[in-house]
């Protein structure tokens, strides 16, 4: 099958996962194992330079969009300043209301955008930038503040996408993170099917874990519908407190031990669907 942007991004994360893990990766070994999850997916890359080029062109309209959208509105804040002095010093109450409403509407224009530039598209939670720009520091290595870390990686989700397609691969997908949303609000989609959940300061990895494997048992009792498909769904679970200033990479390092750990059990109560 003609690959996708959805499937080279899950093909992408399997390629990373893998290399993270050797001590030196060339070019030619990164294409090679690159290729390999790729045809375990059966996917056509023949076409490399096409699919690359419309990647490129779809992101590159994105931020234009948005670099165009950010300009206007820098414009019209700077005349709304302009204005906003004009009618401070000639005590004009009207224009300063006509002002302050104008803002107002602005400021809903910049959140809209926020929240394009921070969501995934597909699950609609945060994206690693999120991550990047509101709970780590300036540096984008430590921690703003203190609270716990928990990875979330779905089990079995390869057997999903290669038995019922990637379709229902991408509901099970959303469906996980609505689910994780009612856990708590700050999730992020970390990878193909991975996702980090932040827990607020004051949280203990004991109240994490015992929250997210309230929601995982609850989740074991039920079967996934989508249309006449039925199965089952359920993931595995890595916590790890962490302090300001603490490394998000030590942190995940951690998290991902304590989330493999989990894996080998729950592995062992649950079918491969």
């Amino acid at each position: 099958m003609k690959a996708d942007s959805r499937l080279l991004e899950i093909i992408s994360h399997e390629t990373i996962d893998t290399i993270n893990k050797m001590d030196i990766v060339t070019p030619t070994m990164y294409a090679s194992i690159f290729s390999k999850f790729a045809t375990m997916h059966d996917t056509d890359i023949g076409e490399e330079e096409i699919i690359t080029n419309n990647l490129l062109n779809d992101k590159i309209a994105l931020f234009t969009n948005m670099q165009n959208q950010t300009s206007e509105n820098a414009k019209r804040l700077s005349d709304n300043t302009d204005k906003a002095i004009v009618a401070i010093k000639g005590k004009d109450e009207t224009t300063l209301t006509e002002v302050l409403e104008e803002t107002q509407e602005l400021r809903e224009e910049i959140n809209k955008l926020k929240e394009i530039m921070y969501k995934d598209e597909l699950t609609n939670v945060y994206n690693r930038k999120w991550l990047h720009d509101n709970v780590l520091d300036e540096s984008a290595q430590g921690f703003k503040n203190s609270g716990t870390l928990a990875i979330i990686d779905l089990n079995f989700f390869k057997i999903v996408n290669d038995t019922y397609g990637h379709t229902v691969g991408d509901k099970v997908l959303v469906f996980i993170a609505n689910l994780l949303r009612r856990v708590e609000k700050n999730v992020i989609r970390y990878g193909g099917d991975e996702f980090i959940v932040i827990f607020s300061d004051g949280s203990t990895e004991n109240s994490a874990l015992s929250k997210l494997n309230a929601a995982r048992e609850d989740l074991l009792t039920k079967h996934l519908k989508i249309k006449d498909i039925s199965f089952k769904v359920s993931f595995s679970v890595g916590v790890q407190e962490f302090k300001k200033g603490d490394s998000l990479s030590d942190i995940i390092e951690k998290a991902d031990i304590n989330m493999y750990n989990d894996k080998a059990e729950i592995k062992k109560r649950i079918p491969n669907l």
